[in-house]
């Protein structure tokens, strides 16, 4: 697609800026695998001081976070609980099962995005040579643009600690809530033993995640992380679009938030059925008939979408608010609503 085109498709197609690049170009770097790289080093010190955590651990993807984040608080024949729509369950291949050994016990979500707390207790098993221990609950924040409550969350991280359980959060965009929630990143996480917390999608770095926990948890997944074929070497190039995007991109994650309200609400006006973003990220419901048309009428006025009956839009820092008129705009002309 062209430059100007206007991606909706997610907020992991964001592109680096010339500012972020030129960071990038001048990062000092030293091979990580042997921990001497000083701009990866600055990172995950950024990245643990904000969040409260001991220690931190430079993944080059979120997949590969969480699954060493699994892999080191599950071992062999461990199960952990999870909501069925979780990244970590439903879009990372299995790989806690298929790489790890562990197994997963999928739970519904609740309406705001966790799981409640009477379906995790039905949930865990009990200490017998019949079942798989249970030994992790796996969250989501946010999980398709929801916000998890906070007395939800302060619930649910005491509760499972009372039950035995270690706490994981998959935090691809956490720094979404924290901006919608008005509260500090730490205050957000409270509770996790463990948070993934992604560097791309909304911050706009073009890749990366840091693993959060203590030392004895993150000295483990650097062993998995290499496993995994994680290790790195001058990865400070990658760090250094992270260290600018925590310094220069998280307060603008509300001017995505005000947008996706602004193309809900517009598409709302058309008549079609909408879900109101909290943050940056909404699903619009389509007859199946107008997907293909509606797919090329949207291509001629350089708008990319991945188009369904029920359909995921998500604003990130490379559509302006200008752009958000020019799509409801397209979508109001397109000519075949009432076929």
């Amino acid at each position: 697609m062209a430059s100007d085109s206007i991606d909706l498709r997610s907020d992991t197609v964001t592109q680096p800026s010339v500012q972020m690049r030129a960071a990038m170009a001048a990062a000092p770097v030293g091979d990580d695998v042997y921990g001497d790289d000083p701009t990866v080093n600055s990172l995950q010190d950024t990245v643990a001081e904000r969040f409260g955590f001991e220690a931190a651990l430079f993944f080059p993807t979120g997949t590969q976070s969480n699954l060493a984040a699994l892999m080191a608080h599950c071992g062999r024949g461990d199960e952990y609980l999870v909501g069925q729509e979780a990244h970590t369950y439903k879009y990372e291949q299995g790989g806690a099962a298929v790489l790890g050994s562990i197994q997963p016990q999928p739970l519904e979500n609740e309406v705001h995005g966790g799981v409640s707390l009477e379906r995790i207790a039905a949930a865990i098993k009990p200490d017998d040579i019949h079942f798989a221990r249970t030994r992790l609950l796996a969250l989501e924040n946010t999980i398709g643009g929801r916000v998890l409550p906070m007395p939800y969350v302060e619930a649910v991280t005491r509760f499972a600690h009372e039950r035995g359980l270690r706490t994981h959060l998959d935090g691809a965009r956490i720094f979404n809530a924290v901006v919608k929630l008005g509260l500090t990143a730490r205050e957000v996480v409270a509770g996790f033993d463990s948070v993934s917390v992604c560097l791309s999608k909304g911050l706009g770095a073009p890749a990366g995640s840091v693993l959060l926990g203590n030392r004895e948890l993150i000295d483990a997944a650097r062993r998995w992380r290499k496993a995994l074929g994680g290790g790195m070497r001058q990865s400070g190039i990658l760090a250094a679009a992270g260290l600018f995007a925590l310094e220069h991109h998280v307060q603008r994650l509300a001017d995505d938030h005000a947008n996706a309200s602004l193309l809900a609400a517009g598409l709302q006006d058309l008549g079609l059925p909408v879900t109101m973003p909290q943050t940056n990220i909404f699903y619009v419901e389509l007859a199946l008939r107008h997907l293909e048309p509606l797919s090329e009428h949207l291509a001629s006025r350089g708008i990319r979408a991945s188009l369904g009956t029920q359909t995921r839009l998500v604003t990130h820092l490379n559509v302006s608010r200008q752009q958000v008129g020019q799509v409801i705009r397209a979508f109001r002309d397109f000519p075949d609503w009432h076929t």
